[in-house]
């Protein structure tokens, strides 16, 4: 298991761009001791960014959150056209900023990408935890399709309490999904999910917490329970009165389960 988290003191956020292969990541970057890599979905870094602040500002910690090429009008470089891909970036990136003991963070197609680099199996990743990850297939509990849905829309489906979502940010057209969707489905193709996905991550080895959403309209909790049952060193926690954003709709929960896996 991964140390406890304690309280530490904040330090300054910086944003930096680090050049990984032939390609670039904009990574923020709160500075503290122990390493957390933080991955948002496919609403884009703004749905962790809020979290990223609260970890790093209760905990003494050093919290990543990068920005997946491709988002948030980052350039997606050639070499870059699966989640394995981009998998495999991120753990470069651990490489290049020469990380240990790395607690990996991921919502929604960010939970995802943290299954992906777990089941990579690099030394500098200790654990994971998945919020409502994406990716696999489960009979009867299929991922709701996004690609049609204007952001309004994905904010309906996406929390228990419609008046804690953020104001879906402008596009140059009021239909249809954002240029972060876009770039979402651009990684996982159109059904959001890899065939393959689930007996893979029978190959993880180490501790994954599996956290959903009680009111998840994008994928329910079965969903989640299955997700965590093909995990070997998984547990299960279902939050209440959250949906498929619990980091921006119920942080201090989510905080309050990572402070106690810190002491498991």
């Amino acid at each position: 298991m991964t140390p406890p988290i304690t309280a530490g003191t904040l330090r300054p956020t910086s944003t930096d761009t680090i050049p990984v292969g032939s390609f670039e990541i904009t990574v923020q970057n709160r500075d503290h001791t122990r390493p957390f890599l933080l991955l948002h979905g496919g609403g884009g870094v703004r749905t962790m960014a809020g979290f990223a602040d609260l970890l790093s500002e209760r905990t003494h910690s050093r919290v990543l959150l990068p920005t997946h090429p491709g988002f948030g009008g980052t350039p997606k470089a050639d070499g870059l056209n699966t989640v394995t891909d981009l998998a495999q970036a991120y753990v470069a990136l651990l490489d290049e900023l020469d990380l240990a003991d790395v607690t990996v963070i991921g919502n929604s197609f960010g939970g995802w990408l943290a299954a992906e680099i777990a089941i990579l199996a690099s030394p500098r990743v200790s654990g994971a935890v998945i919020i409502d990850g994406i990716g696999i297939e489960v009979e009867g509990h299929p991922v709701t399709d996004v690609s049609g849905l204007s952001a309004a829309e994905i904010m309906a489906y996406s929390f228990h309490d419609p008046s804690k979502a953020p104001v879906p940010p402008a596009t140059s057209g009021s239909a249809g999904p954002s240029p972060d969707v876009a770039a979402l489905i651009g990684y996982t193709g159109p059904t959001m999910s890899d065939p393959t996905l689930a007996k893979r991550l029978g190959e993880i080895d180490i501790p994954v917490h599996v956290l959903w959403g009680e009111s998840d309209g994008i994928v329910s909790p079965e969903y989640g329970k299955a997700y965590a049952d093909a995990i070997p060193l998984s547990t299960f926690t279902l939050i209440p009165r959250t949906g498929h954003l619990p980091q921006v709709e119920t942080p201090e929960e989510i905080l309050g389960e990572l402070l106690d896996l810190g002491t498991r």
